[in-house]
């Protein structure tokens, strides 16, 4: 029994360490790299100047065309990720922040995402690679139930969000291969082809939601303009009323549901395609660039 408990340890004892050194090879590999998603780009860069930084879910990804911004000589990349929540959108702020980034405007979509406190797995998980170089990071999953686990056993965040951050991707990685969520100033432009042309939003239920405050107090304490706007649904959307919830709650945040009209417009009921993109972008552009 003796020679099996003394096996077993040197046993796990190597397993470890194995697990801490293929921690340590694929965490070294995503601090270098800076072209494969919106984090990276944003995590291993220094300071940037912009004159307009857009932050969101998809349908800030989708919606804000960035490069009829920079056509009107204002600097802008367009940050939002698809799949995400306010979660991602206030670390990824605080990390522009950490790096020494300059920002004039921030743009953020601030509607549907209203109604959750959640992370998305699938973006947030994109931020774990440098969980322990970064305190701000850190600090941003601390209240997150499997904290613990992700933070103190090597590798194991690696497994457990292996699609996202494993093997496939650290091999692409690796290579330098580019992907396009960077094309187009950080922009993608979706389809005419049309996906699901109904939604239902009647039993969703914007909250008074602290990542949005947070996101507020870092723009009210760098002296960035903030413009959070509520993006456009197609008019075959039940629930309407929810937008003006949103404005019960926050009046400062601009309601460009209905701005743009037409079928022909959408990609999907909660997306315009890049037609609609291009009209919803020049709206936005009048309304608060004119000058």
């Amino acid at each position: 029994m003796k020679y099996f408990l003394l096996f077993t340890a040197k046993l796990l004892l190597v397993a470890f360490l194995i697990l801490g050194v293929l921690d340590v090879i694929y965490t070294q590999v995503y601090k270098q790299s800076s072209n494969r998603n919106k984090i990276g780009y944003v995590y291993n860069s220094k300071a940037r100047d912009y004159d307009v930084v857009i932050l969101g879910s998809s349908r800030a990804n989708n919606h804000f065309v960035a490069p009829l911004f920079d056509e009107k000589g204002l600097k802008t990349f367009n940050y939002g990720m698809s799949g995400g929540h306010l979660f991602e959108a206030s670390l990824l702020l605080k990390l522009m922040i950490e790096r020494g980034y300059h920002m004039k405007n921030v743009i953020l979509e601030a509607d549907l995402n209203l109604s959750n406190e959640q992370q998305s797995e699938s973006v947030a998980s994109k931020f774990l690679p440098y969980i322990h170089d970064s305190k701000t990071i850190a600090n941003h999953f601390l209240k997150q139930k499997n904290f613990w686990a992700l933070y103190y056993i090597p590798f194991y965040r690696y497994v457990t969000f292996e699609p996202r951050i494993g093997f496939r991707e650290m091999y692409s990685t690796v290579r330098n291969k580019p992907s396009n969520v960077l094309a187009h100033l950080g922009y993608y432009p979706l389809p005419s082809k049309k996906g699901n042309m109904k939604n239902n939003l009647t039993n969703l239920k914007p909250l008074h939601n602290k990542y949005y405050e947070e996101i507020k107090q870092i723009c009210k304490a760098n002296n960035i303009k903030l413009i959070a706007v509520m993006t456009p649904m197609c008019s075959n959307t039940k629930g309407l009323d929810y937008f003006q919830k949103v404005n019960k709650i926050y009046p400062e945040i601009h309601n460009y549901e209905d701005v743009v009209q037409g079928d022909q417009y959408f990609s999907s009921c909660g997306h315009l395609n890049d037609a609609g993109a291009r009209l919803f972008t020049k709206r936005i552009l009048k309304d608060f660039f004119k000058k």
